[in-house]
């Protein structure tokens, strides 16, 4: 079985679930152009813990609607994907001993599903998502990607979604072109993926104001770190929906 690739998407509105645009037809092309994966491990910033991680145990997840305020349409979406127990039994033995919990009715948020139904439309790909345990560091997060990094030889996709430039205080969405701040860093972050300076990356708040006004709160940016960790080094690296909408990058990343 080939080494998959690790992703992280910039999945911006929930409404590109179920929108014909560009970002969504890259996702559709990406579900086309990637080797098909056995299950995917998805890590989400939607899905937070403290004191431990979870892993969704479900053998059928349910699709979580975790937002207001969207058309009936939206919620109308059922990502029927089925779940993998053993995966999920995986997961926490390659990240002993730090604890995670088998979590038995957790789904899919639309982190998840709001990305996978343009990528996989069937739902015939098992999926497994991974919690943010925000009780720890940053580098943990790192190191927590390099340890599942085995699951790439398994056959299991890993992906994190979130967006690099996430601050929806800072977001006018009547004029949707990108504030300079938010066009500054989603280029520095680029330039630091492809350069392999994933020190910088973990150690964001020292990378100046443009990172501290577009990450903003943190858990749309540690899905990246999960990626960057799983990533070899060396590997080649690509982007694809590299776009800044409002104080939203789009922007998503291929390693492998």
């Amino acid at each position: 079985m080939p080494r998959m690739p690790v992703l992280f998407v910039g999945h911006g509105s929930p409404m590109n679930a179920i929108e014909d645009n560009a970002w969504s037809r890259d996702w559709r092309r990406l579900g086309q152009d990637l080797p098909r994966p056995r299950a995917i491990l998805m890590v989400s910033a939607h899905w937070e813990t403290r004191g431990a991680s979870a892993v969704s145990a479900s053998a059928t997840p349910e699709t979580i609607h975790d937002f207001y305020g969207f058309p009936r349409a939206l919620f109308d979406v059922r990502y029927a994907a089925p779940g993998d127990p053993a995966l999920a039994a995986r997961v926490a033995a390659l990240l002993a001993p730090d604890p995670v919990v088998q979590h038995p009715t957790r789904g899919l948020d639309h982190g998840a599903w709001g990305v996978l139904a343009p990528m996989y439309p069937d739902a015939d790909i098992p999926v497994v998502q991974l919690s943010l345990d925000r009780g720890r560091p940053e580098r943990w997060h790192y190191e927590a990607g390099r340890r599942l990094s085995a699951l790439r030889d398994e056959g299991v996709l890993i992906m994190g979604s979130g967006d690099i430039v996430h601050n929806l205080r800072a977001a006018d969405f009547r004029r949707p072109e990108a504030p300079a701040w938010a066009d500054r860093f989603n280029e520095e972050a680029k330039a630091l993926i492809v350069s392999g300076n994933h020190d910088a990356l973990i150690d964001w708040r020292e990378l100046g104001p443009d990172a501290e006004i577009a990450i903003n709160s943190a858990e749309h940016y540690l899905p990246l770190l999960y990626v960057l960790g799983a990533a070899d080094k060396g590997e080649a690296v690509s982007f694809f929906n590299d776009d800044v909408f409002a104080a939203i990058s789009m922007t998503g990343v291929k390693v492998g």
